[in-house]
Order: structure tokens, then sequence, then C-alpha cells
């Protein structure tokens, strides 16, 4: 085990503020879902969150809720109640902690803020397959828990070069979309607002994009562990602007340490990059083994899968169609490949750990050869640790740091 007392992780002044932000998000939500007045929208993380905050909805996303269920190992306990109404184990695990949590009863929401009893109730829950067909399914089940509609978009899957005819039919969807939700709620769509949340969401993206840049600085006073924590605002807050002024904050701190000479882990020998899904259940006791390693995983897909540059308030359908369908996830090996070289390069990289999260297939990219051949292309090493995103019983520590302290050995061997 590692020794908490020679190894602390560094602590950004903005955290503070982001703790803050988060809270009221969620006590915003509770208060939403208990009004006659106020409506509650679900949406996946990836959109069409500007489509909602434009329409006057309160936007909540359930992801974050099972990453939460994750990080603080709640997960394994409720997901066999998800199992046990016939969802598969081998299906995504924030799915089944979503609602294996919903059936018991019990969320982290309660533990951490006080008064909240559950999850806020959806007057709409609204999704987007570009992630995983997952989504769909997992909303619908809400859906029909609650009697309420449920809609969304379409994804493209395997997108080599984004071309016009996948934004003009991601577009469509997007108008057809917003008729869709005011039939069924009666809110409106105000064109005017949905540029200015749109404006935001690009303003937000930049900074976001910004603070993960920093970690291109050698030290890095970033991790990829510090990313998941501080991402939170990019995913539930973007399109408002307390998103910006807490990006805005952080960067500047962030630039700060860099001027000081401030390191996130202490005599940095070796930049590991992150691909795939966080263990959200082991984040601090990864932080610190990798601080003990003197390694630092400096950069992710993850955490840039929040970095929409693509956002344009002139050209708000094609530039939401756009964003949503260059992400990673949605992109073929040879998209996915060249995206990680430009990482490599911008990063400074040694070696690229692959996480194979075993409920999550879309964001595991190492089961079908992609490691060997970024690692013959890019003259780098490469380890793959097995494990998931929330179900802990699918992840062996003792393997996980076997397998990684081979691999820095590996990476000083080419020092």
């Amino acid at each position: 085990m590692v020794d908490e007392k020679n190894l602390k992780i560094k602590k950004l002044e903005s955290a503070r503020m982001m703790k803050k932000i988060m809270a009221d998000h969620f006590y915003e939500m509770d208060e939403a879902s208990k009004s006659d007045t106020e409506k509650v929208a679900w949406c996946t993380s990836v959109g069409p969150a500007e489509l909602l905050n434009a329409m006057g909805f309160h936007v909540y996303y359930p992801e974050n809720h099972g990453a939460m269920l994750g990080a603080t190992r709640m997960a394994s306990d409720v997901i066999p109640a998800a199992n046990a109404i016939g969802y598969s184990p081998d299906i995504c695990s924030y799915l089944t902690s979503d609602v294996g949590s919903y059936i018991k009863g019990t969320t982290p929401l309660q533990r951490a803020y006080k008064g909240i009893d559950g999850v806020p109730k959806a007057d709409i829950l609204v999704y987007n397959t570009n992630q995983c067909r997952d989504v769909q399914d997992w909303f619908q089940w809400f859906a029909d828990e609650w009697d309420v509609p449920c809609v969304g978009i379409e994804s493209f899957v395997g997108v080599g070069d984004v071309t016009k005819a996948h934004i003009d039919s991601v577009s469509m969807q997007f108008k057809e979309l917003a008729d869709e939700i005011s039939e069924a709620t009666g809110m409106k769509l105000d064109m005017d607002r949905l540029k200015d949340v749109v404006g935001k969401s690009r303003k937000c993206s930049d900074l976001w994009k910004d603070v993960l840049e920093t970690a291109a600085n050698v030290p890095s006073p970033l991790t990829f562990f510090d990313g998941t924590i501080h991402m939170g605002p990019a995913v539930v807050l973007r399109g408002l602007d307390v998103a910006v002024e807490y990006y805005e904050k952080l960067l500047a701190e962030l630039r700060q340490w860099i001027s000081d000479g401030i390191a996130a882990v202490d005599d940095e020998r070796h930049r590991i990059y992150w691909e795939g899904m966080p263990v959200w259940g082991k984040l601090r006791d990864q932080a610190l083994f990798f601080m003990e390693l003197k390694s630092c995983v400096v950069a992710s897909t993850y955490c840039n899968s929040w970095v929409f540059t693509a956002f344009d308030p002139d050209d708000v359908w094609d530039s939401m169609a756009r964003a949503y369908t260059e992400l990673f996830i949605v992109r073929n090996d040879i998209a996915k490949e060249e995206y990680i070289a430009r990482m490599v390069d911008r990063f400074k990289i040694d070696g690229i750990l692959f996480h194979d999260a075993k409920t999550c297939p879309s964001n595991s990219n190492c089961r079908y050869g992609m490691p060997q051949r970024i690692s013959h292309n890019l003259g780098i090493p490469y380890v793959v640790i097995d494990g998931d995103l929330n179900d802990l019983r699918l992840y062996s520590e003792e393997q996980a740091k076997t397998k990684i302290e081979a691999f820095v050995e590996q990476l000083e061997e080419r020092k």
C-alpha cells in the first residue's frame, strides 16, 4: 500500500468554488423537481444540453450521478438490484448503478447534500446515442417508471471524416427534437437564448481546453485524476455563466502554479496518457500510486470529451450537430489513432495506459489491436489494465498495480 503520510495530493483553491457551485446545481435540481411550475429535463452528458437550457429546463445529468455512485463505491452494492429486474451485469454500469440506486432508494446525494432525498424526477428525458445505445435504454426505463416522454437523437457511429451529410442529418434531428420537446412539455424555444447558451458553451469549452493543456507544461500542474474532478462544471453547467467564471479562476490558478514551479507530481519522471474511462472508486488510490512512481498521467481521452470547439452562436444548429458528431467516441479507429498521436506529441507522452472497462465497450479501445498499432507507429510502450468505471468487482487492484509497476520500469529503462 502507498504510504499516504509521505504523499499528498496538492489541492487547488478553485476546488472550493467548484464544491459550492456543484452543490447549488443539485439543490436547484431538487427544488425544481418539487415545484409545480418549473420543469426538469434529464440529458445525456454530451448533448443536447444547449437546446434544453435554451428552452428553460433545469437540466440534470444522470451520468454525473453514475460517476458519483462509482466514486463513493456505492455502485457495487446497488448494481445487483438492476440485475434482478433483467439488466445484464455486462452492460453499462452507469445504467445498472443508477437504476439500482433508484430501486433501493439510496443515493450519494443524500449523504452529500442535506435535505435531498433522491434524484430529481424528470418531466422529460432527452438522449443522444453518440456515446452508446445504453443511454436510450437507461432513459426509457425512467420514462416508463414516471410515465413521462423520452425523446432523442440517433447519432452516427464509426465516423471517419465528418461530412456535410453527417451534419445535415444531425442538425435536422436537433430541429425536429425541439418541436417534439415543445409539443410534449409546452416549453418553447427562444432562438436568442439558444445563441447565447451556445456561445457560453463555447467559452466554457475553450477555457476547459486551456485548463487541460496546462498539463503540456513540464512538469505538469495537473493530473488526469484532478481533471476527472474539475470537469464537473463542463459536464453539468456548460452554457451557463457560472461555468465560464469557474474555469477562468481555475485556469488562472494553474498558470500561477506553472509560474511558481509547482508540479502536481514532485520529481516528475514519466508522462502518461490515459485512454478510456476512469476507475471511479479508485481515483485517489491510483493518483497516490502514480505519485509514488513519480509518474504523471498528464492527459486523457476522457477529460477531453467535453472540449467542443465547433460550437458557434452564429450557426447554432449545424455547429451543435458538428460538435456532438466530432466526438472521439463517435469516430472510427483511424480517426481515433490520429487523435491519440496528436495528443502524444502535444503532451510529450512517454507511454499510454489503456483501461479495458468491462461494461463499457464504447469507451474501451484496446480490444481490436489499437494499442499494438499505436505502439508500433509512435514507438512508445503501452499497458492495458482490466477494470470498470463503476463495478469494482471487475477490478483487481493487485493485478493493476503489478502491470503499472512493470510498465513504469519499462519507461525508466528508456530514459
